[in-house]
């Protein structure tokens, strides 16, 4: 079975030269590969020094690369599913589904489901994903949960207005419902994105590994990266620190950035020091080429273990206690200061900064309530009791 490796990071830190790296890796041990950007400003065309098309293409042996085009991949590859997303919309919205950008999400979702299609095809041993910047991973990422959550809440809703308001629904609503055909696309399509989530959280397929550099900025926001995933349910298993300067360095210039990188490197150690940590030295020349690229493979992924599946954190769990049940949740790097935490209906929220998460309640749950929450060692632990007004 095939493996998915996702390389995140904030913007500018060489997200793109890892991932290219790993690849270059992989196919040197005679895996067949292909590298995947995500990112709509795509730059693998620019490191490998070869014009890529809107399909995959051969880099060198064992190894493609391919630049992901929402648009194109929508037209060409999933018409069936653009007629079930307009079979939900009004017409008013759908004249023009080429248009991706009409619904927030639609890019994130159709190359989710290219790398889906590829992975299935069983054509590659290691799919490397270079990732766009932090915030625009973790839309990619957490889209099919999202959609999946709001389709959950529809159906019903919907099933019944097909049924009974149909006839009255254009006039009164100025929405056409969909009709019972429709209904089974949209089954089809919260099925497609149930497959998503799956394979994007299934530590035996997919790994998300982030990249880097040793400032104070970039260390803050990967340490909320980390977070952010973690509270989302993906598998981190690999932090990549990018260019680290040398130490023999003999320029007073470089004296103040050495001491500032050394602090910054024991606090990334200190801080994920459960994952693999991986140290990329700062080259004197462009990584430009495949040639430059393949000093990072050779200086760096030297161990023989670098593509194993790693679960550092388990996923989350419901367990039975004697008080009823607790479900345990990995925040690393959150701030209690900054979290939320609330039950409404049949979901438990959890709110961190400006990102939120529903988690459905199994239906054993459906009667217990939230009886106390707490944040040890980056772990939000909730008790469920048996409501007793029940």
């Amino acid at each position: 079975m095939s493996r998915i490796y996702i390389f995140t990071g904030k913007g500018g830190v060489g997200k793109s030269s890892v991932a290219a790296a790993h690849a270059i890796k992989s196919a040197r041990e005679g895996k067949k590969t292909i590298l995947v950007s995500t990112d709509m400003a795509h730059n693998l065309s620019d490191m490998f020094e070869k014009s890529l098309g809107k399909e995959p293409m051969e880099i060198m042996e064992n190894l493609d690369a391919y630049e992901i085009d929402p648009e194109y991949v929508m037209e060409h590859d999933f018409a069936s599913i653009i007629k079930c997303i307009e079979n939900m919309l009004p017409n008013s919205e759908v004249e023009d589904m080429s248009q991706t950008g009409m619904i927030p999400g639609m890019e994130e979702l159709f190359s989710l489901l290219k790398i889906s299609e590829i992975h299935k095809s069983g054509e590659y041993d290691r799919i490397m994903v270079d990732c766009a910047p932090t915030g625009e991973t973790l839309s990619l990422l957490k889209f099919p949960e999202l959609l999946s959550w709001y389709m959950e809440r529809l159906f019903p809703i919907g099933k019944v207005a097909v049924r009974l308001l149909s006839p009255i629904s254009k006039m009164a609503f100025q929405v056409e419902l969909p009709n019972k055909k429709a209904m089974n696309d949209i089954e089809r399509l919260y099925l497609k994105l149930q497959e998503l989530q799956e394979l994007f959280k299934n530590r035996e397929t997919t790994s998300v590994r982030i990249v880097t550099i040793p400032e104070k900025m970039v260390v803050e926001e990967t340490k909320r990266n980390y977070m952010y995933m973690n509270l989302y349910d993906f598998n981190v298993d690999g932090i990549y620190i990018n260019r680290i300067l040398p130490q023999d360095i003999e320029n007073p210039f470089f004296e103040q950035w050495l001491q500032i990188q050394k602090k910054y490197i024991k606090e990334i150690k200190d801080t994920f020091g459960i994952l693999p940590i991986y140290e990329i030295p700062w080259y004197e020349e462009e990584l430009k080429g495949k040639k430059a690229i393949e000093r990072i493979t050779d200086d760096v992924l030297i161990k023989t273990d670098i593509f194993d599946s790693k679960m550092v954190l388990g996923r989350e769990v419901f367990q039975k206690n004697s008080k009823g049940y607790l479900l345990d949740v990995s925040l690393p790097c959150a701030d209690k200061k900054e979290l939320d935490l609330f039950q409404s209906g049949t979901d438990v929220i959890i709110k961190l900064k400006n990102f939120k998460r529903n988690i459905p309640l199994p239906n054993v749950l459906r009667n217990y309530m939230i009886t106390s929450a707490k944040l040890e060692e980056g772990i939000l632990h909730i008790q469920f009791e048996k409501d007793d007004k029940e």
